[in-house]
């Protein structure tokens, strides 16, 4: 469950939210289940779903960094067809 909770921060912290990356709201909800098996003693449904809920954290999180690159991949792109054109029209 300490690992689960890790990979939760772990991808809030690059910019992972429930309301903008659907499997963080999947990881969310299913580290709840997992707790609530805990309290119920349903030790293999909880290892089960928090497993779930790790894998689901750290797609979230491969998500958003994908996202980010891609930004940057444009911005740079953006940069380089600025600096092409601006080498054609001096000389």
């Amino acid at each position: 469950m300490r690992l689960t909770e890790q990979t939760l921060a772990q991808a809030k912290a690059v910019g992972a939210t429930a309301e903008e990356i659907p499997e963080m709201k999947l990881a969310e909800d299913k580290f709840a289940r997992a707790q609530r098996n805990m309290q119920e003693q349903s030790f293999k449904h909880a290892r089960m779903r928090a497993e779930q809920a790790e894998l689901d954290a750290r797609l979230a999180e491969a998500r958003v960094l994908t996202q980010k690159s891609q930004e940057q991949l444009n911005q740079l792109q953006t940069r380089i067809t600025r600096l092409r054109k601006q080498l054609g029209d001096a000389q």
